[in-house]
Parts: structure tokens; sequence; C-alpha cells
């Protein structure tokens, strides 16, 4: 069937159901110039052209105020075209030093004119029309089209101004060429649809110049003129300009903007009452400024990307705060472990400041308010440097994250629990409404589901404040409690063991706080309420804890940490009379007949035994519970007056001293309560009672000395107490042949009254045996078996059952057995064990280094080379003033630098060709599993610059092999190399700490004064041990009738030998300093008869003179 087009267009055709005239297709189906589409489609270019209400920053006399404005999107966004083409300018000209706006309300005209180079008036072949008409009026014209040219400008698109011509009445425009000596002048009108002929004229002495003049069409917007916020925010982006264009003077309205610069501009957004908040920045390099301060718990940013702003941040942005977050994230890990902050969290206290250049950036909109382009695309990078870093860090931005890292931990809390009643939360005080609120504990009668607890039977009842929990060290002590109870009785005495030391609360998360069994047994036992005030005991099932421990320095601990316990969350219980107690027994008692004295501290046991003749005594030493008998329990019990003393809250100083002995925040203090303490204090246990501040400075004290006995190191042997007792046992066993560690575990244990586990005491032993990169310089014990490498750090040594060791030659080289004589040997139990410290001819602590954390204090001592170390001796020795060491680790082949406050050691790296390093070493402590580890985590990183890595090491050398890419060979060429791949550690100068010679906690300045300190003791050392050994002699010279007659004769003899060698020898000195024995080209028994000719001896022979 034909039919007629002219009949076609005059009558309907059926479509389906419906029909539809063609006159309506027409206007369905429509085609639209760009012009026309860009008029129709507005948000798809500019934006909305609605009015919006929203917060922006605003410019207020010449500060930036966050405001709510009402403006239309899109008439911004043509006016920050304009803007952003005179700021490219600069990049094309540098020389461009003038920027100038105007903004007319009463024409509702703007101006926007830069000096530097003009547009090039020249007419184009191709199109037959000057550059700056088809710049400015023709859609998809841009100089900017060349992506292999890499530029760092605002336009990309071919949009940009022709945008605000196509939404202008009018749109003039302007500029000067110095090439041709032209100027050109064109006027476009009502949306680019009418242009002017260009109007190109001779410049007559006029610089170049651009100057774009345009009136917006408001209605287009739903404006009639430009009104207050539209103009407070083309204001504000007057001012972002001058912060971001370098030497560029910036005229608004025809005054100058007081800015210089970024750092500058940044200054404008803190108010009046911020200015203490600090404000740090750093021009990384030509192409990226950033500036830090603290944000309140929003993440905030301020940025610009080739002078564009990015209200909306992007991968800039990211790429800026990355190194700064991670280094927090490491800080915040390590002082709040158990509740990791994420990196956004972090940023929610941060406000980044950046201006950046990026080459060809690319943009989620043609609006450019957020950036999308890659790092690797930038063509620059942003590498802050370490100072920086260290000043964001030390800005108090750390202190904000771990408040809010607490406060987040508590609001957990609260989801979990119920609230207290209101008149219940009215009592509780400011301290303990930042605590967890939980109803963990209720009075009930009967209590399940406990292991270990025997409860009293009268708990819970209306009874229950006469009942006393007894919390005791272990089970052991559990057991001594209840043979006890046969004496009181079980209706008001229960019994709850402690698996060994309780959780200090003062310093854990909310996770190991509710992941702590322990602790919510000891809270339902008591029947305890988190976060409740308590003005008496009436609501608890106990209405006392009593404290059973061992008397020595853990029992201590012990004791103190349930006390920590109880006055974090419940201050107000330990206010009231009776509540806490502690149960003493005896550690040593005395016997002599009938006459038996019980003595509850080691300090006052031996000042009993100073001022008595302890002959006929009989002296037992109680180091736990579980020395005592049963009987000796029921004894304890019969007289529980004697036996129990309570603790009092005397002032608010009790707080003070409770916070100082187990607060982080008190490190510092604690160093100087420490310092303070006095040797012989202890805690007079014949009181009815003990205050808090008592026990602190008088009882716990003695444990946190003895925490840093057994963690800080003597600046004379270099050794820590476990480390002493091997040796101690190693030379009294003389062990030259090979015993098993585990065999020397026991022998140490046995003959040097070591207390603690054998599996610390073999790890001791391994650790005094290691010998590879990083470990001792001078191992004291021979490895005889795999005793780890540098594979592990030592953490892959076999078994203790496995494995061999003997002394090592050098031990008694270092340690003379001529010094053990005079070695103030200690007394454990009557038993006589090592010395308070060794004398050897070095300062072993320099040699071997030591690291320890102790209370309050913390070492690390880095090893120096032992030929320094005797050079400087010499020195000493000659009145001069030793030479500056640096660290040295035997067999290391990287660098050792000395930095102001530290030392740096870096590895190795090779450059094989243009993709391949080889290292070949690795920086101090950093072993071989630990790197590989960090090379797998840059291969599956987002951007890794590790392509492919093979390994070639052994147990003792290093050896990896890097497919990388060719920017990591030119960072390798500039020596940038070993931040990038991890190869450099650091260690601090300021924590040289030990125990001086006389007991006390020293920190040195440098090695120096260790070796100085050292030399002084050591040198006196060999002048005791010289009066010691004449008054030996002598008195066995006189005396040898006298050990003839009480000794057998092979004491005499050996007596006898000894004595006559030592006067062969001063004689044959005495021979050679007068001359009369030459000792030039003699052999050994020609000089023997010369000595037979000087002296009358005939027993003189080859022995006896040496």
């Amino acid at each position: 069937m034909e039919v007629d087009y002219e009949e076609f267009k005059e009558n309907r055709i059926l479509n389906g159901r419906d029909n539809i005239p063609v006159k309506a297709l027409d206007e369905i189906y429509q085609k639209k110039t760009q012009r026309e589409h860009v008029l129709l489609r507005p948000d798809s270019y500019i934006g909305s052209t609605e009015k919006i209400t929203e917060n922006q920053w605003v410019v207020e006399k010449h500060e930036m105020v966050y405001k709510s404005i009402t403006y239309v999107p899109g008439l911004y966004k043509i006016f920050d075209e304009i803007l952003v083409n005179a700021a490219d300018n600069k990049q094309r000209d540098p020389s461009m030093n003038k920027l100038v706006i105007c903004i007319d309300r009463t024409s509702n005209r703007i101006e926007i004119w830069n000096n530097g180079k003009g547009l090039p008036i020249r007419i184009l072949q191709k199109e037959k029309m000057y550059v700056p008409e088809l710049v400015f009026g023709h859609l998809l014209t841009s100089s900017n089209y060349n992506d292999e040219e890499k530029k760092v400008t605002g336009g990309r698109n071919g949009f940009g101004a022709k945008l605000c011509n196509i939404f202008s009445t009018l749109f003039v425009v302007e500029t000067a060429d110095k090439e041709t000596g032209l100027l050109f002048r064109q006027e476009f009108r009502n949306n680019m649809t009418e242009r002017s002929t260009p109007r190109v004229t001779r410049n007559h002495g006029v610089k170049e110049y651009t100057s774009i003049c345009f009136t917006p069409d408001f209605g287009r917007f739903r404006m009639e003129g430009l009104d207050e916020d539209i103009i407070a925010l083309f204001t504000k982006r007057a001012y972002d300009m001058a912060g971001v264009l370098e030497d560029v003077r910036v005229v608004l309205n025809g005054e100058r903007i007081p800015i210089s610069g970024f750092q500058s501009y940044i200054k404008l957004f803190l108010t009046k009452q911020d200015k203490s908040v600090p404000i740090l920045y750093e021009r990384v390099n030509n192409r990226w400024e950033v500036g830090i301060t603290h944000s309140d718990g929003q993440f905030q940013q301020n940025s610009f990307v080739n002078a564009i702003a990015t209200t909306k941040g992007g991968t800039h942005v990211t790429h800026a705060c990355e190194k700064i977050v991670s280094n927090i994230v490491e800080i915040v890990a390590k002082k709040n472990k158990a509740a990791p902050v994420k990196p956004t969290q972090i940023k929610n206290y941060l406000w980044v400041f950046v201006n950046c250049r990026i080459e060809n950036p690319s943009f989620s909109s043609q609006t450019k308010e957020h950036m999308t382009l890659g790092p690797a695309a930038f063509g620059s990078k942003c590498d802050l440097s370490d100072k920086f870093i260290k000043a964001v860090i030390h800005s108090g931005v750390i202190d904000k994250l771990l408040e809010w890292a607490k406060f987040k931990q508590a609001s957990e809390l609260r989801k979990q629990c119920r609230l207290p009643s209101e008149r219940s939360r009215g009592a509780v005080s400011h301290y303990l409404i930042m605590c967890p609120v939980l109803l963990s504990g209720n009075k009930g009668a009967r209590l399940t589901g406990i292991p270990k607890l025997d409860d009293a039977n009268k708990a819970g009842t209306r009874l229950s404040h006469q009942c006393t929990l007894i919390l005791t060290e272990g089970d052991s002590a559990k057991t001594l409690a209840v043979s006890g109870l046969s004496v009181v009785g079980r209706d008001f005495y229960g019994v709850f063991p402690l698996k060994g030391k309780l959780l200090n609360v003062r310093e854990a998360t909310h996770k190991q706080i509710m992941g702590n069994s322990e602790i919510q047994n000891i809270v339902k036992i008591v029947g305890l309420k988190y976060n409740y005030v308590y003005r008496d005991i009436s609501s608890l099932r106990y209405g006392s804890l009593m404290i059973m421990t061992d008397q020595d320095h853990d029992g201590s601990h012990i004791k103190g940490l349930i006390i920590n316990f109880v006055h974090y969350f419940w201050p107000s219980l330990l206010k009231i009379p009776g509540f806490l107690v502690e149960f003493i027994t005896p550690i040593v008692k005395v016997k002599k007949g009938h006459v038996c004295i019980p003595f509850y501290t080691i300090p006052e046991y031996q000042e009993w035994k100073s001022r008595t003749n302890t002959d006929g005594w009989d002296i037992k030493y109680y180091k736990g519970l579980g020395t005592s008998t049963p009987a000796e329990a029921k004894e304890y019990f019969q007289n529980l007056r004697k036996h129990k003393i309570s603790f009092s809250w005397s002032s608010p100083g009790d707080n003070d001293k409770i916070e100082l002995a187990f607060s982080k925040k008190k490190a510092d203090d604690r160093k100087e309560w420490l310092g303070s303490f006095i040797p012989g204090t202890f805690l007079d246990q014949n009181v009815d009672f003990i205050t808090y501040t008592d026990f602190i400075d008088k009882e716990l004290v003695l444990f946190s000395m003895a925490d840093n006995m057994r963690s800080i190191p003597s600046v004379m042997d270099g050794l820590k107490p476990g480390q002493r007792k091997v040796l101690f046992a190693c030379f009294k066993r003389n062990l030259k042949k090979e015993i098993k560690v585990s065999q020397l575990a026991g022998y140490v244990a046995e003959h040097s009254a070591y207390h603690h586990g054998e599996a610390s005491l073999c790890a001791t032993i391994v650790s005094m045996a290691q010998n590879f990169v990083g470990s001792n310089n001078l191992n004291l014990l021979l490895p005889i078996g795999s005793f780890g490498s540098r594979l592990m750090g030592g953490k892959d040594a076999s078994s203790p059952r496995y494995i061999h060791t003997a002394l090592s030659p050098l031990a008694r080289l270092l340690f003379p057995a001529a010094d053990d004589n005079i070695l103030n040997l200690l007394d454990d139990d009557g038993q006589s064990i090592e010395p308070e410290w060794y004398c050897p001819i070095v300062p072993m602590l320099l040699v071997n280094g030591c690291e320890g954390i102790g209370t309050g204090w913390r070492t690390s001592i880095p090893n120096y080379n032992v030929s320094d170390i005797i050079s400087n001796i010499y020195r000493l020795l000659d009145g001069k003033a030793p030479t500056p060491m640096k660290p040295y680790y035997h067999g290391f082949e990287g660098v050792v630098e000395e930095c102001e406050d530290s030392y740096k050691t870096f590895g190795r790296v090779k450059i094989l060709d243009s993709n391949t390093l080889q290292i070949i070493e690795l920086p101090i402590r950093t072993w071989t599993s630990s790197y590989k580890e960090f090379l797998d985590a840059v291969l599956t990183s987002d951007s890794p610059f590790v392509k492919d890595f093979k390994e070639y090491h052994t147990d003792t050398e290093v050896n990896f092999l890097l497919t990388v890419d060719a920017n990591i060979i030119d960072e390798a060429h500039q020596g940038l190399i070993h931040k990038k791949l991890k190869l450099e550690s650091q260690f601090s100068k300021n924590n040289l700490v030990a125990f001086d010679p006389h007991g006390k906690i020293k920190k040195y300045e440098n090695a120096n004064a260790i070796l100085q300190e050292f030399f002084e003791v050591r040198l006196e050392f060999y002048k005791k041990r010289k009066a010691y050994l004449v008054e030996v002699y002598t008195r066995v010279s006189a005396n040898l009738t006298l050990i003839s007659f009480r000794f057998n004769k092979n004491w005499l003899f050996f007596f006898t030998k000894d004595h006559e060698r030592l006067s062969n020898k001063v004689r044959f000195v005495k021979a050679i300093i007068s001359g009369g024995v030459p000792l030039n080209f003699k052999p050994i028994f020609g000089l023997i008869t010369l000595c037979l000719g000087q002296t009358s001896s005939s027993t003189i022979n080859l022995r006896n003179i040496c």
C-alpha cells in the first residue's frame, strides 16, 4: 500500500492504539546546536541554575567565615571559569604579576584583567577567524587538547570561558599581543548569538594583557542582579587567587588583597578565638604546598588544583594526607593498643590545606569540584619531610585522638549497659561519668558458674556486710586460706584465687576489661556496679576484700593492682573504713630455743640481722604462701587481728599516689619518685592500718625498684640479674665442656637462687650465646647448635633440649678470675650467690649494648666497637679525653650515621640495571623474614613500586633482587631510596640508662660518660685487687708454720709454691730493670740459666718463673 507524503503530513497515522499527529512527533524528536544544548541542559555544564542555600566559606573583614548563604551554582561557575583562565596565564607566562577583578553591583558587570602574555592576534587559515574569537566564541575550542603535552593548567575540555559567554547578555574580549603589536576587541551579546566584527588596532605602547568583561544573563539564573551572597562568594575566590598564585598581586575593586602566599592565606581560616591552634605549613616542592591544623571531629579540607577550588577534595588531598595519617596510626596504636584507630577516624581531627599543580588533571564533572586523577599520573609527589610530620604529631592531634578513642569505648559500653536511676546518676562524679556504666553485679544469695570460687554462705544475704572475700595469689595460697577457714568458719568468709597479676585497668580499653574474666568474676562475686558511687556497703555481696599474697615484691604489686582496680572504678569504696584489708604472713622466721621472731619484710629482717649475732639462730625464708604449713595457716587465722591490716584513706594525696604508680601519664613523676628511694625503706607491719600513700611509698616502691633491677643493666658489667646468675653459675661450674641449655638452666636455678620460670632462664642463656648481626659483639657463651639467626632475629632458635653451650674462651679474659675474691657476693636464704656486679676489663654494656623497660624507666644502648673502647681506655690512662664513638655491630656491612638526637643505620642497595636493585644488607634490627613481609605488602598494595623480587640470602647474608619501576632507579641514583625501601632504622641517644656502681638508676649523656664511670671504678678495682693479693701473700708468708700446723701437707705445698712463684717473678722483673738479665736474643733455657746464676735459690725452674 502506497501512502502519499502530503496526505501523511495532513492526516494521522495509527501507532499502536494511539493516533499521534505528525506535528507532535516533530516536537518530540529534535536536534539542537551545541549552544542551544548548553542553555537547555545547563546542569551538565555549569551546575544548577536554581538558588540553593548551603554553608560556604566567604570573606568578612579579611577573615574566612563559614556561614549559610544562598547562591546559584551556575552563576558562580561561569565567573570561576574566567578567573581560572586568567590564573592559567601565569603558567604560560611566569612574568604575569597582576590580576585585577572588578565587580560592579550597580551595572551588574564583572571584569577580570590580567597582565602577561596575551592571545595571538592572528587569523587562522583553516578557521578563517582570529584566535581570540575562536577561543572565546566557539565551543569545543582549546589549546589543551594535546594529551601528550603535560600541562598544569585548569582548562582542558574546550568549554570554559565559552560557557560564560553563552550565559551572558554581554561578553567583551580584549587582548594585546606583543609579537604582532596588535590590540583585539570583540563583543558578544545575547547568549553568544550576536557578535560584533573584531576590532583590531595597533597597540601603541600598551603592554600585553587580557581582559574579559561580562554581564550575566540573570534571567536564566532566576535573579535580578548581583546580590550580597554571590558577591561574597566571588570575593572569596579572589582571595583564593591571592593565596595560590605565587608572586601575583590580586586587586579587588581597586584594593589590593593583603595576602602574600599560601601560608598567609591559610591563616585567614582561623578565627580570633582559634589563634592558639597551631598552623603547620610546608612548601614541599615547586608544585606542592601543604598546611595542617586541627579539626573538631570532622575532616575538613580546602584544596586547589591548578588554581581550581576543589571543594569536595579528591585524590590529591588523599595523597597529601597518606604519610601523615600512616605515621599517626602507628603512634596511636602504640599508645592505645586495644582500640586501633582507622585512618578515616584520624582524618576527622585534621584540617588540610593543599595547593598543587597537577599535569592534565581529570575531574568527576565539568564543575571540577572533585579531582579523580590517580597519583601515578600527577607528574609530581607530595613527599612531606620528617620534620613536618613530627611537628604535626606533636601539635596535639594525638591527644585529641586518644580522648576520642576513650569516649568511643565508653559510648560502646553504654550501648551494652543499663544506666542507673536518675537519683544515682546525679550522685556520679564528673570523673566517673567518663567510665563505662554497667550493672554487672547484684546482691543475689547464690552465685554459680564461677570456677574455683568458695563463696561465703552468708554472701548476698542481709548479713552480707559482715562477709569478707579473700583474694589469694594463686591456687596454693587458696589452699592455705581454706585451711584457715577451719578456724573462722565459712559463713562469713569466701575465697577466690587470682591467676597471677590483675590487669592494670587504668591503661586498659573496654575490650580488654570486658574480655578479662577475672575482673568480671570479681565484679559479680562482690556485687559491684560500674560507675556507681557507694555511700556504704549495704548493697554488696561482700562487705570487705582481703588481699592474701606472698610477702615478696610481686605480692606487693598484686596488692597495688587490686587497689588500682577499685580506685579506678569505685574510688568511693576506698574511703569506706575496713572495705580493703591485707592479710600478712611472715617472709622470714628466726628461731632460737623457744623464741620465734617473725619478719614481714626483708628490710626489717636485714635490720635485725645487722644488729644481732645470728649464731645459734635457725633462719627460715618463706618465699611464698605455699611455704607455710596447714598448722601455721590455722595459727595465722587464730590470731587474725595480728595478721589483718586495713587500708585507710587519709587525704586527697592518696588519690595522687595511686595515679602516680599506675598511670602512664605519670611516667616522668615516677622517675623522680624512684630517684628519691632510700635503700632500707620498708613498711612497718606492726600497725592497725596502712594509708595508701604509705603503701605506695614504702612497699610498692620496692617492687618498682626490683622491676627496674630485672630490666635495666648495671653500668659495670652490662648484665641484668638473670644474665649475671647465668655467668656466675658457668664460672662456678668452670663450664668448659658443652652442656645442654636446658640442663644448664637447672644448674643456674639451683646454684644462684633463680626464682622465676625456667623458660625465661633458657631464653636468657640463648641470648647470651647469639652472635648473628645485630645481637652480641662478644658473646660470653658459645652457640653450639641452632641459636637463631638474622632471618628472624633469634626467634628461630631451636628448643633448649636440643642445643648445647659452654663458656666462651673470651669470658674469663673479660672477667678475670683474680677479681672473684673482691666481688661483693649477694646472699639469698643463707646461700652465697652471684655478685652485685662483675667488673670486666672493658665495659661490656657498650660492647654488647642493652634494651629493657622497667617502671618509669627504659634503656636502649647500642653496641660499640671493642677496639674503639680499648683505644679510649688507653687515652684515659694517658690522661687524655676519650674520642667520640659511633655504634658498631659485628658483621654489619651497612652505614651508621649520627643525627642530632639519634643514630641511623642504613642497609646497602646496588643498582644492577635500569629496573633491578640488589639489597645486600638490611639496617640493624630489621630481620630478613620481616623485610620479606614488607616487600609482600608492597607487591599487593594499590600503587606497588616493586614489581617482583627474588631471594638468594642465607642465614648470615642478605640478598634480595628487586624488579622495580624506572623512577625508583632514579631515586636510587639520587640517594633517596633508603626511606622508600625502609632500609634505615633509628636509635635514640636519649635512653642511655643503667644502674650506676652504687645501685642508683642513672641516665648517661653519651657512651663516653658510661666509659668514664666504668674506667674510674675499674681502675680502683685494680688497686683493690693488688691490695688483696699483697695481703693474702703477706699473710701466707708470715704464717707458713701456722698453716703447716693447721692444714695438711698439700695445703702447705700449695701456699709455699704460690709464694715462691710470686717471689721469683719479683726478682725476675728487678733483674731486667737493673740490666742483670739481658733479654735480647736469649733462648729460653739460656735465660733460665742466667736467672739461676742471679739467685741463690736452687729450686727455680721454668714453671716457677713463668
